[in-house]
């Protein structure tokens, strides 16, 4: 009985060990996960979770979820879907079987599953338009632009205090969004790693940072090389040479880390 009772105080030791490491540090976390398509987990200073998109692979995301939601987690503030295509949507389909969403904000109203899943939790769903800015929990979200086409989905601006991340997935509609930003500061922006660097709107960015995604597929293949890239910004990243990308601020400074795959 003697060892049992102590192998039960080591698990509970344990257990609220981890629990205390994992607590909200008061800080902004912006993450693109190494998975196959694109996904983006925020973590606001009040320690709730946002998911944006998902990837192809749930596995992948689940492990990925796994590494940075706490262990008791199943709950997140919101769900993003920028675009219901297949390098976004299998992903989050596989989050949304675990972790309930109190938020879903979707571009185009995915049919069937995604769908079912929100009925079945309750959860109140939204379109994603232009303008929209949803609070998540000391950082807020803004929905700068959308476009329906074929070239693009959302472009999503986070703010905490003086940090600014990025998330440009919008085409042509994105693109003329940016000009309201122009010779403002960009801490971190996320950018489909086969669009465009000529647009003239990225050139009036003060980027300090890129992390490219593979968040627009093209038959064609990308149009610039990897040093060409470098005039966008000083530091630049790709998850299949990175991994994880993972910014993390205070409002007043930010940092960018890198867990290689």
């Amino acid at each position: 009985m003697r060892q049992r009772a102590f192998f039960i105080a080591i698990l509970i030791g344990a257990l609220v060990t981890i629990a205390w490491l994992q607590r909200p540090d008061g800080q902004l976390h912006v993450i693109l996960l190494p998975t196959a398509g694109d996904a983006i987990l925020i973590q606001s200073p009040a320690g709730s979770f946002t998911l944006i998109d998902g990837g192809r692979d749930p596995t992948d995301l689940a492990v990925a979820l796994g590494t940075y939601l706490p262990f008791w987690q199943r709950h997140l503030a919101a769900t993003v879907l920028t675009r219901a295509v297949e390098r976004n949507l299998p992903g989050q389909l596989g989050a949304l079987r675990r972790y309930r969403p109190a938020l879903a904000l979707a571009q185009t109203m995915p049919k069937g599953e995604w769908r079912d899943l929100m009925d079945s939790m309750a959860t109140p769903v939204r379109p994603l338009q232009a303008g929209q800015q949803i609070n998540l929990g000391g950082a807020r979200l803004h929905v700068l632009a959308t476009n329906d086409g074929d070239d693009g989905g959302a472009v999503l601006l986070i703010e905490y205090r003086a940090t600014r991340v990025l998330i440009h997935n919008g085409g042509s509609a994105g693109d003329a969004a940016l000009a309201a930003l122009a010779g403002q500061t960009i801490d971190l922006l996320i950018y489909p790693w086969q669009r465009p660097i000529t647009t003239p709107a990225l050139r009036d960015l003060r980027l300090r940072a890129v992390a490219f995604s593979s968040g627009f597929e093209a038959d064609e293949p990308a149009l610039a090389s990897l040093h060409e890239r470098r005039q966008l910004a000083p530091y630049l990243y790709h998850p299949k040479l990175d991994g994880a990308i993972h910014l993390i601020s205070d409002g007043r400074r930010a940092t960018i880390t890198t867990q290689p795959p």
